[in-house]
């Protein structure tokens, strides 16, 4: 079982990570690659690299074929999954060994078993390990409201909608299907009870091929948006201690009953003293640091032992827990618009230099609709959680993010927020009214404009002839005067500004523009010199007009011309990075106009429908 090339069938982030953990073991790493990725970080990073097709996830990193092509022209000996893609295929792990190489991950069987949410309840039931109570799609009683709709195969929170009343189930289960299918091929769903206000709870465990089990303790990753992790942390905090020891000792126990190998989460959901079991997943998470910062780790390390047939580093007894690690993954997304993935072009980078940043760039890089949007994690260690709670803080404030759109200084905010300080943050709580506050867009902080001042009037930015030109303040005698800057913000606003010279700690980013962004706490903002020649826009689109949000595909459109409708109804749906996203009418009326169709690729801002107000 001994390799010495190992061919890593991912891209981005997990890519680079695998990268360095074979150069730290004297092995060649392979990096596959789309179109899209020919200038990607990783593929430059990598002892060799092989094109494997184009931009579309199918035609390239979904493609066993293709990947297997690619493994066998560079010579690779073993194959890393990564996560997401195909880490969770038993198809693709049955696929490798029969081709003569080495998964670095568990046996097909046993990701047969375990990687479906079906059978994995199944195995878990038979292990003594508590289960919510669960119902067929097309039979949920009326009294066990609200319920959760989930995908059998896959993970990462796609194809998982909750449901409060029975109205609501067919529509959310067509919705899953789709989602389902798209992401991991298979629209099997799962319905059960859904636990309000829980706690995911999730442990990592060790497998080798020797029969020898661990668990590398807990971490806890309950504050998500549409059931996708945000935060992470280790050791779960607000935990019983026996509810702990139930949930690891399950989790061993779990992984023994399969012959389990390499590594995997198990997770539950947890509510005061009771805990139930959620899934498995067959692979390396992507909060993996966070446990790696407590224990003092290498688990990519630990998977390459282990698929080299080496027993696990450490036995049970011999692993220890330090101090209290949180993790942050920082997306290309919208918080303030209902988390909409962005794509576009980073143009900056800047990361604090006290946490370990996990990055999908080393600068400037694209980040395009066709792929899952994370940029980085950036995590940090304290000697217990309220010292990395502030830590992470600071570590955000210290970092930015220039040239799209990202959720950096949301994730700030969440961190710093009364609410995680004293672990109210629950499963659903980011999707709840009381996280509305967090939710509003920022107003402009008078630092940013301090900082904005200063930049655009000490570089004299004049790019248009304006009439407000700044000068440098000097006089024939004595120091030169404070000035009055006009600085004007995305808004179109011009905000007059004194520009002393003495201005906060800040980040900012020059831009082709003439102007600056300025980043404090994590969010940048556009600042630029007024232009008295541009005239003031306004809205683009009409109030009538339903546009695209972002680059995307029209899965369907639901209305025709003509067609009468209600505020709110929805008109269609397109589909952007595996995520569906609804059309809604923005009032009643008629409409008027149809401008896609399903199949169609539509780009970010393109008009779809337009709908008359009834009363216009």
């Amino acid at each position: 079982m001994s390799f010495s090339s190992v061919l890593i069938a991912n891209r981005g982030e997990i890519a680079r990570r695998i990268i360095r953990s074979c150069r730290e073991r004297g092995l060649r790493s392979i990096a596959v690659y789309s179109e899209a990725d020919a200038d990607a970080t990783f593929v430059r990073e990598a002892d060799d690299a092989v094109l494997i097709g184009p931009t579309a996830p199918s035609a390239s990193y979904l493609d066993i074929s293709r990947v297997l092509a690619a493994a066998k022209e560079s010579g690779a000996e073993a194959v890393h999954p990564g996560y997401g893609f195909l880490s969770e295929r038993a198809e693709f792990a049955r696929a490798v060994t029969d081709a003569g190489l080495v998964f670095i991950g568990p046996s097909a069987d046993v990701m047969e078993l375990m990687g479906r949410k079906d059978r994995a309840r199944e195995v878990a039931e038979r292990a003594g390990v508590p289960v919510t109570p669960q119902f067929a799609p097309d039979a949920v009683p009326d009294d066990v409201y609200p319920v959760l709709v989930k995908a059998a195969a896959g993970g990462g929170g796609k194809g998982m909608h909750v449901v409060r009343r029975r109205g609501d189930l067919a529509a959310a289960v067509a919705t899953a299907r789709r989602e389902a299918a798209s992401a991991f091929g298979d629209d099997t769903l799962i319905v059960e009870s859904y636990v309000e206000a829980g706690r995911h709870v999730e442990v990592q465990v060790f497998g080798d091929h020797h029969g020898n089990v661990v668990h590398l303790f807990d971490r806890d990753c309950s504050a998500q948006r549409r059931h996708q992790k945000v935060v992470e942390e280790a050791p779960a905090p607000f935990v019983p201690d026996a509810v702990r020891a139930r949930i690891l000792e399950a989790s061993v126990a779990l992984c023994r009953e399969v012959g389990y190998t390499s590594a995997g989460t198990v997770e539950f959901l947890v509510k005061g003293d009771d805990a139930y079991f959620l899934e498995m997943n067959t692979r390396l998470q992507v909060e993996h640091p966070v446990t790696e910062e407590v224990t003092g780790l290498d688990l990519v390390q630990w998977q390459l032992d282990t698929a080299a047939g080496r027993p696990l580093p450490r036995t049970q007894d011999q692993i220890r827990q330090r101090g209290h690690a949180i993790e942050v993954r920082v997306y290309a997304e919208d918080p303030y618009a209902g988390f909409l993935p962005q794509s576009g072009t980073v143009e900056e980078l800047v990361w604090s230099p006290d946490a370990r940043v996990d990055s999908a760039f080393d600068a400037r890089g694209e980040v395009t609709t066709a792929y899952d949007p994370m940029i980085a994690k950036v995590v940090v260690h304290g000697a217990d959680r309220e010292a990395a709670r502030l830590r992470i803080v600071t570590a955000l404030d210290q970092s930015a993010v220039f040239g799209l759109t990202t959720n950096l200084g949301f994730v700030r905010c969440l961190v710093a927020s009364d609410a995680f300080t004293a672990g109210d943050v629950h499963t659903g709580w980011l999707d709840s009214d009381a996280a509305d506050a967090l939710l509003t867009a920022p107003e402009l902080p008078s630092e940013a404009l301090l900082v904005g001042a200063d930049v655009i009037a000490g570089a004299r930015v004049d790019p248009t002839g304006s009439p407000f030109t700044i000068g440098d303040g000097w006089r024939l005698s004595g120091p030169p005067a404070r000035r009055s800057v006009p600085v004007m913000d995305a808004d179109g606003v011009t905000h007059w500004v004194e520009a002393t010279g003495a201005v906060p700690p800040a980040l900012w980013h020059r831009n082709d523009s003439g102007g600056v962004s300025v980043a404090w706490h994590g969010q940048p903002w556009l600042l630029t010199p007024p232009d008295p020649m541009r005239r003031a826009l306004g809205d683009v689109e009409g109030e009538a007009d339903v546009t695209a949000p972002m680059p995307a595909t029209v899965l369907v459109i639901d209305v025709a011309e003509g067609d009468t409708v209600t505020a709110g109804q929805r008109l269609g749906a397109l589909e952007a990075m595996k995520m569906e996203l609804a059309l809604t009418a923005p009032h009643d009326g008629v409409v008027t106009h149809v401008g896609a169709a399903a199949g169609e690729q539509v780009k970010q801002g393109a008009l779809l429908l337009t709908v008359e107000a009834a009363d216009a």
